[in-house]
């Protein structure tokens, strides 16, 4: 399927998903039209821009958006930093070491110097997402927009809600149905693993002694094993997601899995767990790169919308690391108390 059909069948799912009601029909891709028209390109230039001295600067948005969204719905709250009354998520376990936040300061400097106080970092991540997508030969999809920040993080929520790499499928299924997630949405948002890194802690457990069998993780290709543990000089050393294209958006996550060259247990649980409803998924979108394509772009619209802040709740941070002081009723900041 041609780009410009991908883009109206999306715009066609957002236009039915407003229509029959719920988050959709808080937000709306025009949102900015009037009082920030350029914003797409502004944030565009500034990945791109980002995207030219670091190649990862696109997995590290994306990964942010998802963190995010994840807790307490996509609000921002992971940007903000300690600070009185506030324990950050970003100290959460599943956001320590997390990248990325000098790359939305980027963003946000260039938002609001074109449209002041008008664009919320909530809606930088959505859209900063997009672009990194698009930027690595990825889909695109229409976004809607009206979210406004948070003044509060959950670090709670940021340590007990987070997908862990060291996750059984039952684990995944359960932390995305907790979001109104189902089983597309977890194989189609997994494939983001089609490009960036990750650190070696977090998938060496895979190569000996695997859940206490004193052998490797069975589902783990012998020969990419020894790639692996060869590139493993130590546990913050990074190796590719995708070993065949990695800085590219493309199928190639799901022909990985199938070849049982998933870089973490959760990538690999969605192909290897036996009777898995994710297998035939997998095998779909390992076929298909449109129909991966088409249900990732369905699936961040999804994800995008959980429980967004919208019209006067929360605010429009103009420092997306801290939350704006108490505003004047003047400064057409407001926020509720939350």
């Amino acid at each position: 399927m041609a780009s410009s059909n991908i883009r109206l069948f999306l715009a066609f799912f957002w236009f039915v998903g407003l229509t029959v009601g719920g988050c959709l029909g808080q937000l709306n891709p025009s949102f900015y039209a009037k009082t920030c028209p350029n914003l797409a390109k502004i944030v565009n230039g500034v990945v791109a821009q980002a995207l030219r001295t670091d190649a990862r600067a696109g997995a590290k948005l994306i990964r942010l958006h998802f963190h995010d969204c994840f807790v307490d719905g996509c609000d921002a709250s992971i940007l903000l930093e300690n600070a009185p009354g506030i324990d950050s998520e970003l100290d959460a376990p599943g956001n320590q070491g997390i990248q990325g936040l000098n790359i939305v300061d980027d963003i946000k400097a260039a938002v609001e110097k074109a449209c002041p106080r008008t664009v919320s970092c909530a809606d930088i991540l959505t859209l900063a997402s997009k672009e990194s997508v698009v930027l690595a030969g990825g889909p695109s999809w229409v976004v809607p927009l009206g979210r406004r920040d948070s003044r509060t993080a959950n670090r709670e929520g940021a340590s007990n809600n987070l997908a862990s790499p060291f996750d059984t499928l039952d684990g995944l299924k359960r932390q995305f149905a907790a979001q109104g997630l189902d089983s597309t949405d977890l194989v189609a948002l997994s494939g983001a693993h089609t490009f960036g890194r990750s650190r070696c802690g977090f998938f060496s457990h895979r190569f000996a002694n695997f859940n206490g069998t004193n052998r490797p993780d069975p589902s783990l290709d012998p020969a990419y094993r020894e790639q692996l543990r060869r590139i493993c000089s130590s546990s913050e050393t990074r190796a590719n997601f995708d070993p065949t294209t990695p800085d590219k958006f493309d199928k190639n996550y799901y022909t990985n899995l199938q070849g049982l060259r998933g870089l973490l247990q959760s990538d690999q649980e969605l192909f290897s767990t036996r009777g898995a409803d994710t297998i035939a998924i997998v095998n779909r979108f390992a076929r298909s790169q449109d129909e991966f394509f088409n249900s990732f772009g369905r699936s961040m619209i999804k994800m995008g919308n959980i429980t967004p802040l919208t019209g006067r709740r929360g605010e429009i941070r103009l420092n997306c690391r801290k939350v704006n002081p108490v505003p004047r009723a003047e400064d057409g900041l407001g926020h509720d108390v939350m």
